[in-house]
């Protein structure tokens, strides 16, 4: 890490420059230093700290034990950021960022039991509150150039964790604390920074060592049990096979950890793809209720494909949903209401099984707002305390009256949902 404090933009692999300008054309990444980002956040946020202590009468005696801040980090890709026609220099397709959300601000008053939160951002989803600290040209399926960019990050993160950081806030010096929580990351970046196998894996959860047979068996009890330590030490186990076993009896022992974890994450479930699985996953059965298929064994592709349109045909002329090519967070909100499911009950022809789908709707709009709240207990109490209840109806619906779609198998948001929220 550098001396000099005033430091521009590092180039991923290779050093720094003042400014954005002189970099050479080839760089693949850029990034700021891990701290002189966080220090220019909380400098945007004086005001709101200066503010927040005193709203609270939190003279600056009483402070004296320092401020903890609690930073959530996020990391996705970008898809395609390819130039379609210009004459700029040539950039790969893929791009993956890494940002962070200062989420709240609190501090240990003199002889209080409980720390005062001084500052919370009240949109801590938003692309306004969420700071980017590193660009990468880089596929993030890519496992090793990620953790060549993301391991100084790690370094410097683990670095902070132990250590205080001394700022002038309100014109008096004032020590932070920041405690990290990895939560905005989706699925596939998750296995992909804990060493876990890709999504089709048997180990189906990255918050379990559930596989998809065990899951369809028992769709709700499953605790989370994975952790960053234990996938480490299950790494390690997968390096050394320590009790000289086949591939197939480590690949047991270690659940499907099969790369160095390089990051820790938190576990969580991510809201956005857990609504478009559960969307995607819906889409089908109302395909095969409309196929009447608990009646029959293996129908042939024409068949799937006749119902298929015809579900389409319906959504469009009844919601004017038009058909997309991959399921997005807006069509998987409208496709998951009580209207829609309305207007594929006329297409079915049993009145039970019509009772059957709409209450599994039911039961669904029931628990969603537990997992897309960020606080559920404070926002949706009464839902909260009837998610258990109404997973367990959920699953028994599916284990009997939709058992032609999860014997034996299951999906990997529908576990998530079920299991562990």
């Amino acid at each position: 890490v550098s001396s000099s404090w005033d430091i521009g933009i590092i180039d991923g692999l290779s050093g720094w420059t003042i400014s954005v300008d002189d970099v050479p054309a080839d760089t693949i990444a850029r990034r700021f230093r891990y701290d002189v980002a966080l220090v220019s956040a909380l400098k945007d946020l004086e005001e709101d700290i200066v503010e927040g202590l005193r709203e609270r009468a939190l003279d600056d005696s009483t402070c004296t034990s320092g401020f903890t801040v609690v930073i959530k980090e996020s990391c996705d890709g970008m898809g395609d950021v390819s130039e379609k026609h210009g004459g700029g220099p040539a950039v790969p397709e893929k791009a993956v960022r890494f940002s962070f959300t200062v989420m709240s601000i609190s501090v240990q008053a003199e002889g209080e039991e409980e720390a005062v939160t001084i500052f919370e951002e009240q949109k801590p989803n938003s692309e306004m509150s969420c700071r980017p600290l590193c660009l990468m040209f880089v596929d993030e399926s890519d496992h090793e150039m990620l953790t060549a960019i993301l391991g100084p990050i790690v370094a410097e993160r683990k670095a902070m964790k132990e250590s205080r950081l001394i700022l002038s806030i309100g014109g008096l010096l004032r020590s932070f604390r920041f405690i990290f929580r990895g939560t905005g990351y989706d699925e596939k970046m998750v296995r992909e920074m804990e060493g876990l196998e890709a999504a089709g894996s048997t180990y189906i959860c990255t918050l379990c060592d559930s596989t998809r047979a065990e899951a369809s068996q028992n769709m709700v009890l499953h605790s989370i049990t994975r952790s960053h330590d234990e996938n480490l030490e299950r790494y390690e186990i997968w390096r050394t096979n320590p009790f000289s076993e086949s591939a197939e009896e480590l690949r047991d022992r270690v659940k499907g950890v099969s790369a160095k974890p390089f990051m820790e994450t938190q576990p969580t479930l991510d809201a956005l793809h857990c609504d478009i699985g559960n969307a995607t996953e819906f889409y089908k059965i109302f395909q095969d209720e409309i196929g009447e298929v608990y009646q029959k064994n293996n129908p042939t592709r024409e068949e799937r494909r006749l119902w298929r349109s015809i579900l389409a045909k319906q959504l469009r002329l009844k919601m004017k949903l038009k058909p997309v090519m991959r399921m997005n967070g807006k069509y998987a909100r409208r496709l998951m209401t009580r209207e829609a499911v309305e207007v594929v009950c006329e297409l079915i022809p049993s009145e039970e099984r019509r009772e059957a789908l709409t209450e599994l709707m039911e039961l669904y709009l029931q628990m969603k707002p537990v997992w897309r709240s960020s606080c559920p207990a404070k926002e949706c109490p009464d839902q909260l305390c009837r998610y258990s209840f109404n997973s367990q109806r959920f699953a028994d619906l599916l284990s009997s009256t939709f058992k032609y779609r999860y014997d034996g198998k299951i999906t990997n948001y529908l576990h998530k949902t079920l299991a562990q929220v």
